[in-house]
């Protein structure tokens, strides 16, 4: 089978192509820029490396040709940007290859969604849900927006000779994550700068294994059962996120900052901020310090029923949470440490 992956140059997509190249019965081609660095991919030389951007119709023309099979795990996720940026990235881009990927003939399309593509910005906890959840009215921001709006045009694309579907992991995390919600944690956790966004309650959530997702991604992929649909995808691990934050700190060597503050103070602030950030000047630089999507995730509960995904393409998490974090932890130490990981995030 001939696949094409986007996203490559990034954590879950390269970790996809070195998983359908080890498993030794597909040509996998990449879609990547010539500006970004292949470094975590290794050994490239099994891949068809294309080298051109989601927001040129040529390079997506000349990416899917003789193409089976389209993983699109590239997406504008940073909150950075205005909604021209965001619209173009994760809507229309995806629109195009969607476009193209049929032009040219091929049969599967699996979309790497989110579930922040169902949470309402004014919602609350979402506790077992599964796809039936709509979209909202309200989005919690940009990149929540268009993550919908790519997932329904993907979702609608589906035909009998060309299958698409949408995966819906949350907080993808594990060995070879440089920048994602976990690390980001860590950075702020390390530096004294993450208080406790609980509000004093539980918050639990249903997160993601790069490895598991990745599985998922390959059994979609060949699946005759997920056309025109959406699949939540999680670790089987439940997470209450504060206490496992402070076990997980305290494995890396120091403690969670001490503070707990007023949760209704803080979302009145983040609001305000919310609104400053929609000043170009601003968004097109900075990511904001905190935003309603952050404060979302980290104090509302949000865990997911993965049942149809085990119906349809019998999904099942390959990693469990207490090896997925050892061989995470080991594969810090293998980058100089914590402190060198997430200077960034700091």
């Amino acid at each position: 089978m001939k696949v094409l992956v986007t996203g490559a140059s990034g954590f879950l997509g390269g970790r996809l192509a070195r998983r359908l190249v080890d498993d030794g019965e597909h040509d996998v081609s990449i879609l990547v820029r010539r500006s970004s660095s292949l470094a975590d991919l290794d050994d490239t030389s099994a891949m068809r490396i294309v080298y051109g951007d989601l927001n040129d119709p040529e390079s997506l023309a000349l990416a899917t040709r003789g193409i089976d099979v389209v993983v699109h795990s590239a997406a504008r996720v940073d909150e950075r940007g205005v909604r021209a940026q965001f619209e173009r990235e994760n809507v229309e881009a995806t629109r195009v290859l969607l476009r193209a990927a049929r032009e040219n003939g091929a049969r599967r399309f699996v979309f790497v969604s989110s579930p922040s593509a169902v949470m309402d910005r004014d919602g609350g906890d979402l506790i077992g849900i599964d796809e039936s959840t709509p979209y909202p009215t309200r989005f919690l921001n940009l990149y929540s927006e268009t993550k919908a709006a790519a997932e329904q045009a993907v979702l609608a694309a589906n035909v009998d000779d060309f299958v698409t579907c949408a995966l819906r992991p949350r907080a993808i995390w594990g060995p070879g994550d440089r920048s994602g919600p976990i690390v980001k944690l860590l950075g702020r956790a390390r530096s004294g700068r993450l208080p406790n966004l609980s509000g004093g309650r539980d918050v639990y959530a249903s997160l993601c294994h790069v490895d598991n997702i990745v599985d998922a991604c390959v059994k979609a992929a060949a699946s005759d059962r997920v056309g025109g649909r959406a699949y939540f995808v999680a670790d089987a691990e439940v997470t209450n996120i504060w206490p496992y934050m402070a076990e997980v700190t305290r494995d890396f060597g120091f403690e969670m900052p001490d503070r707990t503050p007023d949760l209704r103070v803080v979302t009145a602030l983040v609001r305000v901020l919310d609104q400053v950030w929609k000043i170009p000047y601003l968004a097109t630089r900075w990511s904001p310090p905190l935003s309603m999507y952050v404060l979302a995730l980290m104090s509302r509960s949000a865990t997911f029923d993965t049942s149809a995904a085990a119906r349809d393409f019998d999904y099942r998490p390959v990693v469990d949470r207490d090896r997925g974090m050892a061989a995470f932890r080991a594969w810090v130490e293998e980058q100089g440490g914590l402190a060198e990981l997430t200077r960034h995030h700091a």
